[in-house]
């Protein structure tokens, strides 16, 4: 099922399940689990046979007469990656030749540290700071290069401790776009100081989500799906899933080693190969039109705001 968060014209949100260009709405009166999608979600595999079993007589929208909303507006969690070996060496690459000082380096010349390969890396963003489909992103305060980033997003299912990788398919519910927006000046001057990132991925809207979340039984394990994105309608950037050096059960492995994952989190892939501007050091503009694009889950398309 391709599920989604909406609000109708009067401002009212709801769940609903999208097939095409409509909506078969799930009715909370009918059944509490149908309050929002972290509750749908929350109901397990039961409250998921239910929206199946309600969508045949379930009132039908046009998708063109509600503004869709992320999936999980307010994840429980979020947590980004950074899986995808071709973007670590071309951004490092660019980094290189933008920094006094330092030598250039081509990608296949960058050195990664053996403790990419050997667990996945990730931080924790701003959960409070989604955006859905069609909304606008803010520009930050005194950034020159707005960046884009095409990445696959996995919400859980089911929480657990010392998860195995061999077990983590259960614990997933399904999958979703995120275009995890960066501000590359701010980015690249507070890691300088041996953390981040921090002001440079966390601003109001920063992390884009949607348009749909696909349940597993639809989509599999997310692996072997063509990621494309296009700026004002040009194709920038095309890359595969099928890349990524950790997979999401063992990204789950890691996380969950002496701590608790809970239903409802947000997992990003980090940057497909080929992903950002950074890597073409070429950068968003005000009033671009971004769209990204995941085979079997749609496409999320956000315009960038005015220049502060």
């Amino acid at each position: 099922m391709k599920l989604v968060t909406f609000q109708n014209d009067t401002g009212a949100e709801a769940i609903g399940i999208l097939d095409g260009d409509r909506i078969a709405l799930l009715d909370a009166a009918a059944n509490p689990a149908f309050g929002s999608m972290l509750a749908l979600i929350h109901g397990g595999d039961e409250a998921l046979e239910a929206a199946r079993a309600a969508q045949a007589t379930a009132t039908k929208l046009d998708l063109g007469s509600v503004r869709l909303r992320a999936p999980v507006p307010e994840p429980v969690q979020m947590r980004d990656s950074l899986t995808f070996e071709m973007h670590l060496r071309n951004a490092r690459s660019t980094m290189s030749k933008l920094t006094p000082g330092v030598p250039d380096l081509e990608p296949q010349d960058v050195a990664l540290p053996q403790v990419w390969y050997d667990q996945p890396i990730y931080y924790k963003g701003n959960r409070f700071s989604v955006s859905g489909p069609e909304d606008q992103i803010l520009w930050p305060t005194g950034e020159t290069r707005l960046d884009y980033e095409l990445e696959l997003g996995m919400i859980t299912g089911k929480g657990g401790q010392d998860i195995r990788e061999a077990d983590g398919q259960d614990h997933v519910f399904g999958f979703l776009i995120f275009n995890d927006f960066s501000a590359r000046d701010h980015q690249m001057l507070e890691m300088a100081g041996g953390l981040g990132p921090a002001k440079g991925k966390d601003w109001k809207t920063a992390n884009a989500m949607g348009p749909c979340l696909v349940t597993k039984d639809e989509i599999g394990d997310g692996s072997g799906l063509e990621m494309i994105a296009r700026i004002n309608g040009e194709e920038w950037s095309r890359g595969n899933s099928s890349s990524m050096h950790h997979s999401f059960g063992r990204i789950l492995e890691h996380v969950s080693r002496d701590e608790e994952v809970r239903a409802g989190e947000f997992f990003g892939s980090g940057t497909v190969g080929g992903g950002c501007g950074l890597e073409l050091n070429k950068y968003l503009s005000p009033g671009d039109v971004v769209e990204l694009e995941i085979e079997g889950i749609g496409i999320l398309r956000n315009t960038v705001g005015p220049r502060q």
